[in-house]
């Protein structure tokens, strides 16, 4: 086992511990303890779902994170382990059979090993195998936008619907597509990939801003992120404020504030016009700090229609139900197909 630096501590925060009850021989067969992790560039977090089917609502019944160890992928792995002991410890649950992970990048379909990723400690490694071997489980890996849309679709905001595309503009812009509840991946691993698309009907000005991190010109992600937002109403106006600042500002009146949001509402619909040509879903879920905004899905709406091929199309676009933990959530989804039933293996 690999030991942590000595400079590196775990300072765990449990946000949730819920103790399951004993077995029911006459409970649901189908009733499972699904595991997830989510793995971001300044922490990991753990959750544990407790599903039983067929109409039960999945009940979050343990929540945990622990700092990323900086740019330390033994120690990573480590932290990764340590939360699934933590986890089956509080809850008394047997070994998991398998548990989902969700990160920044995704996985090669060739190599199988991770690209893309922001977190770079984690690029280049084969990070499922190397996890299998650590934990001794199934271990299912998926880009954290996909995750996000997974659990949206599942039992979310877009439960019910057969093709949802989810998008998280935060610090970052990524999307992922489910499809009957399954991942739309992608020959490629690119499925959903709209933060790097450029931006449709770009005017000179957004085409001379500087190129995104990815090396590319005019993303999505330049643009309708909220580090994006911000650097927008920084070489429009001059002034730098952050994200939370710049819309409490237009809540109060403020010109150059209101223009801003409004240029950042008119460039999310042209993006997402793309995918509703594209794609057609049937729901189009938000995640991440600015999808809290409550006064873009009105104006949001409408322009989306607008700038869609068909003036006359409607694609609800829906604020996500499960909040920051949508992510963790469906990297627990990841696992449904090889978790083993709860109630018949205590």
């Amino acid at each position: 086992m690999t030991k942590l630096s000595r400079a590196f501590k775990l300072h765990p925060m449990t946000i949730l511990c819920t103790r399951l009850p004993p077995p029911d021989p006459t409970a649901s067969p189908g009733s499972k303890v699904l595991l997830g992790l989510d793995v971001g560039g300044t922490k990991i977090e753990i959750c544990a779902l407790h599903t039983s089917p067929p109409s039960a609502r999945p009940a979050m019944v343990y929540r945990e994170r622990l700092p990323t160890p900086q740019g330390d992928y033994e120690a990573t792995l480590e932290v990764i382990h340590t939360l699934v002991t933590q986890c089956t410890q509080a809850l008394q649950i047997p070994w998991p059979v398998a548990v989902g992970v969700g990160l920044p990048g995704s996985l090669d379909a060739r190599s199988q090993r991770v690209r893309g990723s922001n977190s770079l400690v984690l690029n280049g490694k084969a990070m499922a195998q190397d996890l299998r071997r650590r934990l001794a489980c199934q271990v299912q890996v998926q880009n954290d936008a996909n995750c996000f849309a997974l659990s949206e679709a599942m039992d979310g905001a877009g439960q019910g619907q057969a093709m949802v595309f989810g998008v998280i503009i935060g610090t970052g812009c990524g999307g992922g597509m489910v499809h009957e509840q399954r991942i739309w991946s992608g020959a490629n691993r690119l499925g959903g990939e709209w933060g790097h698309t450029a931006l449709p009907w770009a005017d000179q000005a957004e085409r001379d801003r500087p190129p995104c991190w990815c090396g590319k010109a005019s993303c999505m992600e330049r643009f309708v992120s909220g580090t994006g937002f911000e650097e927008d109403h920084y070489i429009v106006s001059g002034e730098s404020l952050k994200a939370p600042q710049i819309v409490e500002a237009a809540r109060l009146g403020h010109p150059s504030a209101q223009l801003s949001l409004a240029r950042y509402i008119d460039r999310l619909a042209r993006g997402l016009s793309g995918v509703v040509n594209i794609v057609d879903p049937d729901c189009i879920v938000l995640g991440g700090g600015m999808s809290l905004v409550d006064e873009i899905y009105a104006p949001l709406q409408e322009k989306l229609a607008s700038y869609s091929f068909y003036s006359g199309s409607h694609t609800p676009i829906l604020k996500a139900a499960h909040g920051d933990s949508s992510g963790v959530r469906g990297a627990a989804w990841l696992s449904q197909d090889h978790a083993a039933s709860w109630v018949n293996s205590i």
